[in-house]
């Protein structure tokens, strides 16, 4: 690997030509299948715009540490590194990264959710709002 700087926008590139990424409702099949569905967005967004049903929150300066099989901190969920994991941030872009830092930890079937939570809301899958929203 080359020692030369790039930009944000060419490691992001190059981070998903390793993801198998996928749609909303790519996402919504894959869970019922099995995978793991992993909300990384900061309490302020999923207070605001409501969660996934289902999917695991953790904090993204947390992920590797809860989703690390053989890790001390590791999340009930996080059984072993065939775990199917499917990242969620707000749209799409922390995401990518994420999935390629748990795929380098050795979870290689870690991916993300193309567009993010957005992208699932606006396909219409479902949302718990918080109780305490307001319209």
């Amino acid at each position: 690997m080359s020692n030369r700087p790039v930009g944000i926008d060419e490691l992001l590139e190059r981070v998903r030509d390793g993801l198998d990424r996928v749609g909303p409702r790519e996402a919504f099949d894959a869970a019922a299948e099995g995978a793991l569905l992993v909300d990384i967005r900061y309490a302020a967004l999923r207070d605001r715009d409501g969660l996934i049903p289902g999917a695991l929150v953790v904090e993204r300066n947390e992920l590797e540490w809860r989703l690390d099989p053989r890790g001390s901190h590791r999340a009930p969920e996080a059984t072993d590194h065939d775990l199917w994991v499917v990242v969620i941030c707000n749209e799409g872009y922390a995401s990518s990264l994420a999935a390629a830092s748990l795929q380098q930890l050795g979870l290689h079937r870690a991916t993300d959710l193309v567009g993010g939570f957005q992208a699932w809301r606006s396909a219409g899958l479902p949302v718990r709002v918080p109780s305490d929203a307001t319209a």
